[in-house]
Protein backbone atom coordinates (compact mmCIF):
# COMPACT_ATOMS: atom_id res chain seq x y z
CA UNK A 1 0.00 0.00 0.00
CA UNK A 2 2.88 2.35 0.86
CA UNK A 3 4.59 1.56 -2.41
CA UNK A 4 1.39 2.18 -4.38
CA UNK A 5 0.93 5.47 -2.55
CA UNK A 6 4.48 6.55 -3.40
CA UNK A 7 3.99 5.58 -7.09
CA UNK A 8 0.67 7.49 -7.21
CA UNK A 9 2.25 10.61 -5.74
CA UNK A 10 5.13 10.37 -8.20
CA UNK A 11 2.78 9.98 -11.18
CA UNK A 12 0.62 12.93 -10.04
CA UNK A 13 3.72 15.10 -9.65
CA UNK A 14 5.02 14.17 -13.08
CA UNK A 15 1.53 14.72 -14.62
CA UNK A 16 1.24 18.12 -12.93
CA UNK A 17 4.73 19.32 -13.84
CA UNK A 18 5.01 17.86 -17.34
CA UNK A 19 2.66 16.74 -20.12
CA UNK A 20 4.33 13.43 -20.81
CA UNK A 21 1.43 11.39 -19.38
CA UNK A 22 -1.31 12.93 -21.57
CA UNK A 23 -1.11 10.18 -24.19
CA UNK A 24 -1.06 7.51 -21.48
CA UNK A 25 -4.14 9.07 -19.86
CA UNK A 26 -6.02 9.02 -23.18
CA UNK A 27 -5.14 5.35 -23.75
CA UNK A 28 -6.27 4.43 -20.23
CA UNK A 29 -9.52 6.36 -20.68
CA UNK A 30 -10.30 4.34 -23.81
CA UNK A 31 -9.43 1.08 -22.08
CA UNK A 32 -11.40 1.86 -18.90
CA UNK A 33 -14.56 3.21 -20.65
CA UNK A 34 -16.07 -0.24 -21.45
CA UNK A 35 -15.51 -1.30 -17.87
CA UNK A 36 -17.31 1.81 -16.61
CA UNK A 37 -20.17 1.31 -19.05
CA UNK A 38 -20.57 -2.35 -18.07
CA UNK A 39 -20.38 -1.51 -14.38
CA UNK A 40 -23.00 1.23 -14.74
CA UNK A 41 -25.38 -0.70 -17.02
CA UNK A 42 -27.34 -2.47 -14.22
CA UNK A 43 -28.08 0.83 -12.54
CA UNK A 44 -29.05 2.47 -15.83
CA UNK A 45 -31.25 -0.50 -16.71
CA UNK A 46 -33.04 -0.35 -13.38
CA UNK A 47 -33.50 3.40 -13.70
CA UNK A 48 -34.84 3.02 -17.24
CA UNK A 49 -37.33 0.35 -16.16
CA UNK A 50 -38.47 2.54 -13.28
CA UNK A 51 -38.93 5.54 -15.58
CA UNK A 52 -40.79 3.39 -18.11
CA UNK A 53 -43.14 1.99 -15.48
CA UNK A 54 -43.70 5.45 -13.99
CA UNK A 55 -44.29 6.95 -17.44
CA UNK A 56 -46.80 4.21 -18.38
CA UNK A 57 -48.58 4.67 -15.04
CA UNK A 58 -48.73 8.44 -15.49
CA UNK A 59 -49.94 8.07 -19.08
CA UNK A 60 -52.59 5.59 -18.01
CA UNK A 61 -53.74 7.97 -15.26
CA UNK A 62 -53.79 10.87 -17.71
CA UNK A 63 -55.81 8.82 -20.20
CA UNK A 64 -58.34 7.96 -17.49
CA UNK A 65 -58.58 11.61 -16.47
CA UNK A 66 -59.02 12.71 -20.07
CA UNK A 67 -61.72 10.08 -20.65
CA UNK A 68 -63.59 11.25 -17.55
CA UNK A 69 -63.24 14.87 -18.65
CA UNK A 70 -64.48 13.98 -22.14
CA UNK A 71 -67.47 12.17 -20.65
CA UNK A 72 -68.33 15.19 -18.50
CA UNK A 73 -67.95 17.53 -21.48
CA UNK A 74 -70.25 15.33 -23.57
CA UNK A 75 -72.84 15.34 -20.78
CA UNK A 76 -72.59 19.12 -20.47
CA UNK A 77 -72.88 19.50 -24.24
CA UNK A 78 -75.98 17.32 -24.35
CA UNK A 79 -77.48 19.25 -21.44
CA UNK A 80 -76.71 22.55 -23.15
CA UNK A 81 -78.32 21.31 -26.36
CA UNK A 82 -81.38 20.21 -24.39
CA UNK A 83 -81.56 23.57 -22.58
CA UNK A 84 -81.15 25.44 -25.87
CA UNK A 85 -83.98 23.45 -27.46
CA UNK A 86 -86.19 24.02 -24.41
CA UNK A 87 -85.35 27.72 -24.46
CA UNK A 88 -86.34 27.91 -28.12
CA UNK A 89 -89.61 26.14 -27.37
CA UNK A 90 -90.36 28.56 -24.52
CA UNK A 91 -89.56 31.52 -26.77
CA UNK A 92 -91.98 30.20 -29.37
CA UNK A 93 -94.60 29.58 -26.68
CA UNK A 94 -94.25 33.07 -25.21
CA UNK A 95 -94.30 34.50 -28.72
CA UNK A 96 -97.61 32.76 -29.31
CA UNK A 97 -98.88 34.04 -25.96
CA UNK A 98 -98.09 37.59 -27.06
CA UNK A 99 -100.24 37.14 -30.16
CA UNK A 100 -103.32 36.08 -28.17
CA UNK A 101 -105.83 38.65 -27.04
CA UNK A 102 -106.83 36.54 -24.02
CA UNK A 103 -104.93 36.18 -20.76
CA UNK A 104 -102.73 33.09 -20.61
CA UNK A 105 -100.85 31.07 -18.03
CA UNK A 106 -97.81 28.93 -18.83
CA UNK A 107 -97.89 25.40 -17.42
CA UNK A 108 -95.57 22.40 -17.64
CA UNK A 109 -96.47 18.77 -18.34
CA UNK A 110 -95.54 16.58 -15.37
CA UNK A 111 -97.26 13.33 -16.28
CA UNK A 112 -98.82 11.28 -19.07
CA UNK A 113 -101.61 8.74 -18.70
CA UNK A 114 -100.02 5.28 -19.21
CA UNK A 115 -103.24 3.88 -20.71
CA UNK A 116 -102.73 3.93 -24.52
CA UNK A 117 -106.50 4.24 -24.98
CA UNK A 118 -106.60 7.52 -23.03
CA UNK A 119 -104.84 10.60 -24.37
CA UNK A 120 -104.52 12.63 -21.18
CA UNK A 121 -101.68 14.56 -19.57
CA UNK A 122 -101.11 16.12 -16.16
CA UNK A 123 -99.95 19.74 -15.80
CA UNK A 124 -98.49 21.59 -12.82
CA UNK A 125 -101.21 24.25 -12.46
CA UNK A 126 -104.49 23.84 -10.60
CA UNK A 127 -107.34 25.62 -8.90
CA UNK A 128 -104.89 27.77 -6.91
CA UNK A 129 -104.05 29.46 -10.22
CA UNK A 130 -107.81 29.62 -11.11
CA UNK A 131 -107.55 26.82 -13.65
CA UNK A 132 -111.06 25.56 -14.40
CA UNK A 133 -112.72 22.60 -16.08
CA UNK A 134 -113.23 23.21 -19.79
CA UNK A 135 -110.35 25.66 -20.06
CA UNK A 136 -108.63 25.60 -23.49
CA UNK A 137 -105.03 24.40 -23.59
CA UNK A 138 -102.62 25.36 -26.39
CA UNK A 139 -98.98 24.99 -27.30
CA UNK A 140 -96.91 27.25 -29.54
CA UNK A 141 -98.48 25.77 -32.69
CA UNK A 142 -102.15 25.36 -31.90
CA UNK A 143 -104.97 23.91 -29.80
CA UNK A 144 -104.04 20.88 -27.70
CA UNK A 145 -107.20 20.09 -25.74
CA UNK A 146 -109.06 21.12 -22.63
CA UNK A 147 -108.91 20.77 -18.86
CA UNK A 148 -111.23 18.02 -17.61
CA UNK A 149 -110.25 17.86 -13.94
CA UNK A 150 -108.59 20.24 -11.50
CA UNK A 151 -106.90 19.89 -8.13
CA UNK A 152 -105.23 22.47 -5.92
CA UNK A 153 -101.83 22.04 -7.58
CA UNK A 154 -102.39 20.01 -10.76
CA UNK A 155 -104.91 19.59 -13.54
CA UNK A 156 -105.73 16.84 -16.02
CA UNK A 157 -105.95 17.72 -19.71
CA UNK A 158 -107.80 15.75 -22.39
CA UNK A 159 -105.94 15.97 -25.71
CA UNK A 160 -107.56 16.48 -29.11
CA UNK A 161 -106.39 13.05 -30.23
CA UNK A 162 -108.44 11.21 -27.58
CA UNK A 163 -111.33 9.29 -29.26
CA UNK A 164 -113.82 10.87 -26.82
CA UNK A 165 -112.78 14.43 -27.67
CA UNK A 166 -114.35 16.54 -30.40
CA UNK A 167 -114.05 20.22 -31.26
CA UNK A 168 -116.11 22.40 -33.62
CA UNK A 169 -113.88 23.72 -36.40
CA UNK A 170 -114.17 25.61 -39.62
CA UNK A 171 -112.09 25.66 -42.78
CA UNK A 172 -110.19 28.96 -42.80
CA UNK A 173 -110.40 29.21 -46.60
CA UNK A 174 -114.10 28.47 -47.13
CA UNK A 175 -115.59 28.91 -43.61
CA UNK A 176 -117.07 25.40 -43.88
CA UNK A 177 -118.09 24.26 -40.39
CA UNK A 178 -117.19 20.72 -39.31
CA UNK A 179 -116.49 18.57 -36.24
CA UNK A 180 -112.95 17.30 -35.64
CA UNK A 181 -112.79 14.19 -33.48
CA UNK A 182 -109.82 12.37 -32.00
CA UNK A 183 -108.84 9.17 -33.78
CA UNK A 184 -106.77 7.59 -31.01
CA UNK A 185 -103.56 8.41 -32.91
CA UNK A 186 -101.54 11.39 -31.74
CA UNK A 187 -101.01 12.73 -35.26
CA UNK A 188 -104.49 12.32 -36.77
CA UNK A 189 -107.92 13.88 -36.36
CA UNK A 190 -111.05 12.61 -38.11
CA UNK A 191 -113.50 15.10 -39.62
CA UNK A 192 -117.04 13.86 -39.09
CA UNK A 193 -119.89 13.79 -41.64
CA UNK A 194 -118.19 15.68 -44.45
CA UNK A 195 -120.52 15.86 -47.46
CA UNK A 196 -119.10 14.64 -50.74
CA UNK A 197 -119.67 18.07 -52.29
CA UNK A 198 -118.12 20.01 -49.40
CA UNK A 199 -115.54 22.66 -50.27
CA UNK A 200 -112.51 21.17 -48.54
CA UNK A 201 -109.06 20.36 -49.86
CA UNK A 202 -105.79 18.84 -48.72
CA UNK A 203 -103.74 21.59 -47.09
CA UNK A 204 -106.71 23.56 -45.74
CA UNK A 205 -106.19 25.04 -42.29
CA UNK A 206 -108.77 24.18 -39.64
CA UNK A 207 -109.41 26.66 -36.83
CA UNK A 208 -111.74 26.57 -33.86
CA UNK A 209 -115.17 27.95 -34.79
CA UNK A 210 -116.23 29.00 -31.28
CA UNK A 211 -119.49 27.05 -31.45
CA UNK A 212 -120.43 25.39 -28.19
CA UNK A 213 -118.87 28.18 -26.12
CA UNK A 214 -115.96 25.95 -25.14
CA UNK A 215 -113.08 27.00 -27.41
CA UNK A 216 -112.54 30.62 -28.49
CA UNK A 217 -112.71 31.43 -32.20
CA UNK A 218 -109.72 31.24 -34.50
CA UNK A 219 -107.22 28.97 -32.75
CA UNK A 220 -105.36 26.62 -35.17
CA UNK A 221 -106.55 23.04 -34.79
CA UNK A 222 -105.05 21.14 -37.72
CA UNK A 223 -104.29 20.88 -41.41
CA UNK A 224 -106.27 18.63 -43.77
CA UNK A 225 -104.05 15.83 -45.07
CA UNK A 226 -106.55 13.48 -46.77
CA UNK A 227 -109.78 13.93 -48.70
CA UNK A 228 -111.22 10.77 -50.29
CA UNK A 229 -114.62 10.40 -51.94
CA UNK A 230 -116.21 6.94 -52.13
CA UNK A 231 -119.29 6.79 -54.38
CA UNK A 232 -120.72 4.06 -52.18
CA UNK A 233 -120.57 6.15 -48.99
CA UNK A 234 -122.68 9.18 -48.08
CA UNK A 235 -119.73 11.05 -46.55
CA UNK A 236 -116.16 11.70 -47.63
CA UNK A 237 -113.22 10.27 -45.69
CA UNK A 238 -111.35 13.34 -44.43
CA UNK A 239 -108.52 13.46 -41.88
CA UNK A 240 -106.24 16.21 -40.57
CA UNK A 241 -102.90 16.49 -38.79
CA UNK A 242 -103.10 18.41 -35.47
CA UNK A 243 -101.30 21.74 -35.48
CA UNK A 244 -100.15 21.20 -31.88
CA UNK A 245 -97.33 18.78 -31.10
CA UNK A 246 -99.48 16.58 -28.89
CA UNK A 247 -96.84 13.93 -28.21
CA UNK A 248 -93.81 16.24 -27.86
CA UNK A 249 -94.87 19.48 -26.19
CA UNK A 250 -93.62 20.05 -22.64
CA UNK A 251 -94.91 23.56 -21.91
CA UNK A 252 -98.48 24.68 -22.65
CA UNK A 253 -100.67 27.76 -22.43
CA UNK A 254 -103.85 27.86 -20.39
CA UNK A 255 -106.19 30.42 -21.95
CA UNK A 256 -108.36 32.72 -19.83
CA UNK A 257 -110.92 35.28 -20.80
CA UNK A 258 -113.11 37.38 -18.55
CA UNK A 259 -116.29 35.53 -19.35
CA UNK A 260 -114.84 32.09 -18.61
CA UNK A 261 -113.21 33.25 -15.36
CA UNK A 262 -116.44 34.82 -14.12
CA UNK A 263 -118.37 31.69 -15.05
CA UNK A 264 -115.86 29.51 -13.22
CA UNK A 265 -115.98 31.69 -10.10
CA UNK A 266 -119.79 31.75 -10.06
CA UNK A 267 -119.87 27.94 -10.42
CA UNK A 268 -117.51 27.68 -7.48
CA UNK A 269 -119.71 29.94 -5.34
CA UNK A 270 -122.85 27.99 -6.28
CA UNK A 271 -121.22 24.77 -5.20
Amino acid sequence: MLGLAIVSLALMSVDHLTGSLDNFRSIMTVLVTPVVVVADSPQRTISGVRELVATRSEMSQQVDELENELLLLKAKTEKMASLTAENNRLRALLGSAGKLEDNVLVAELIGVDPDPERHEVLIDKGSREQVFVGQPVLDAAGLMGQVIETGPFTSRVLLLSDPTHSVPVQVARSNLRLIAQGSGASRQLDLMHVQGTADIRVGDLLVSSGLGDRFPVGYPVGVVNKVEHDPGKPFADVTASPSALLDRTRHVLLVFNDEQVRGSESDGRSR
